[in-house]
């Protein structure tokens, strides 16, 4: 090699040393959709559908991982802490993510400062029901005889600070009633309990209640919602019986730890959108109770979340509802 060619090699390289490798596209590898519930339930329905659905749109699996135990805290804080690069993101929820938080003792997280909001996928209105012995088919029904019930009226929750004591402890509250609230380590045996009687209330998302109510096993008074739900077409509204500030639904939504890359978040949520747009998965949803409602921006979701917040924060400190 002559001298003058041997020289040049170097400057020739260079300006391809000089370039950045190319980025991978993002995803380039699966990612992973925590649901901080076990397997089976509403929020584990909801999960999975849609992280199939938009496998599909990304090009990648979502892998769904169930981790769940202190009320969603364990699964919840598992996001806050994981890598920020757009490939772990949480199933958020009503209940286990915005309820808990103001609830539970020394949460290892802020929900705001500590996550990034991905996008809305819709709500599961909340039906308020009685024992159909209990003499009340309306919410100013249901005033008058709280006012009077000796001893007060009894009320099902899943669990002390979950969405359906939340719920009922609004209820006391615009109604400006007594209740006795009865906590159960789930919705099942306080459903049960109601079935039989032993309780007069519960409120929860309309699908597992729905067959309870046509059997005549339970009576729906109202649905906690501005609007009527496809699922139960008939039943009124809170707001249409006179009670505005009594609505309440189990949301759903994405989000993952704070600090990801804008652009991972905003194809996301694109994926969100388009999947919540498939017919196959508005119809799925709707059988399980949900109206779907996505959000035009994460920053729309992120607005969303603390206007939930501050609404649910007045109740709980005002009802003094406290996990020990």
């Amino acid at each position: 090699m002559r001298r003058r060619t041997a020289l040049m090699l170097p400057s020739l390289l260079l300006p391809a040393l000089a370039r950045p490798a190319r980025a991978a596209a993002f995803p380039d590898r699966p990612l992973r959709m925590i649901i901080p519930f076990t397997a089976g339930g509403s929020n584990d329905i909801v999960g999975r559908l849609v992280a199939e659905r938009m496998s599909e749109q990304l090009g990648q699996t979502i892998v769904v991982e169930n981790k769940g135990g202190a009320g969603g805290l364990i699964g919840t804080d598992l996001v806050a802490k994981a890598d920020p690069d757009g490939y772990t993101f949480l199933l958020g929820g009503s209940g286990s993510f915005l309820i808990s938080s103001l609830v539970q003792p020394n949460v290892p997280y802020d929900i705001i400062k500590d996550f990034t909001p991905v996008g809305f996928i819709g709500n599961a209105p909340n039906v308020i029901t009685v024992n159909p012995k209990v003499p009340v088919r309306d919410m100013k029904e249901l005033q008058a005889h709280a006012r009077q019930a000796k001893p007060p009226m009894s009320f099902a929750t899943p669990g002390v600070g979950t969405t359906g004591h939340a719920l009922g402890a609004m209820i006391a509250q615009v109604l400006d009633v007594p209740m006795e609230f009865v906590p159960y380590r789930g919705t099942g045996p306080a459903l049960t309990d109601v079935l039989a009687g032993r309780v007069d209330m519960i409120t929860n998302a309309a699908a597992p209640l729905k067959p309870h109510i046509e059997a005549g096993r339970l009576r729906a008074i109202a649905l906690a919602a501005p609007k009527r739900s496809e699922i139960l077409p008939d039943l009124p509204t809170t707001v249409e019986q006179g009670f505005p500030g009594v609505q309440s639904a189990t949301w759903y939504a994405l989000l993952g730890p704070a600090g990801m890359p804008q652009e991972r978040v905003a194809k996301l949520h694109a994926a969100l959108n388009t999947t919540l747009a498939d017919k196959a998965v508005q119809k799925r949803m709707i059988e399980e109770g949900v109206e779907i409602e996505p959000s035009p921006t994460p920053a729309d979701f992120g607005r969303f979340l603390l206007e939930d917040r501050e609404r649910w924060k007045q109740v709980v400190d005002r009802a003094g509802m406290k996990v020990e």
